[in-house]
């Protein structure tokens, strides 16, 4: 299979917060929030492996700043690694302000993708080649929520975290 680099299965949505979309404060629902990052995380997973591809997990969210009613919010998503059959995919989410057009983060998330064929079976997945600093950074990153994931679900051994070992134990 040939690699790919992030910037191949970036995808970018763009929308406007509606009032069917907010709460009593005005402010983007989260659930609203976390089904648009779902959509362009499987997009970005689809383009990343062309397959059909599920949601795994949620790995984090951080709902750093509300999104009030009237926004423009950008949804950006990447593939940050593969792995055999699936794909972390790093998700930042923009809002435009209405008067100056500036840019700010409001929220980022990290979900995981897996790629199946027509069965429902995972398939494998083409390997991923960071360019930039930030995509190199959220590469390495990945490995070790991945081995932290396994070990507290408990399908990796402490031991064999060799990612997390290397965060805690001084190399000899």
């Amino acid at each position: 299979m040939e690699p790919k680099t992030p910037s191949e299965s970036r995808t970018i949505m763009t929308d406007l917060v509606l009032p069917s979309e907010t709460n009593p404060l005005n402010n983007l629902f989260g659930g609203e929030l976390l089904a648009r990052m779902d959509r362009a995380a499987s997009i970005a997973a689809r383009r990343h492996s062309r397959r059909i591809v599920v949601t795994a997990s949620v790995n984090h969210v951080a709902f750093n700043r509300s999104v009030p009613l009237g926004s423009v919010v950008t949804v950006e998503a990447a593939i940050s690694r593969n792995f055999r059959t699936s794909m972390e995919v790093f998700i930042d989410v923009w809002i435009e302000d209405r008067f100056s057009g500036q840019r700010t983060k409001a929220n980022e998330a990290i979900y995981t993708f897996v790629a199946v064929d027509d069965t429902g079976k995972p398939t494998e997945v083409p390997p991923l080649v960071p360019e930039t600093q930030q995509e190199k950074e959220r590469y390495a990153a990945a490995l070790r929520r991945k081995q932290l994931s396994l070990v507290l679900a408990g399908k990796m051994k402490p031991a064999e975290a060799t990612e997390l070992k290397a965060l805690f134990v001084p190399s000899e």
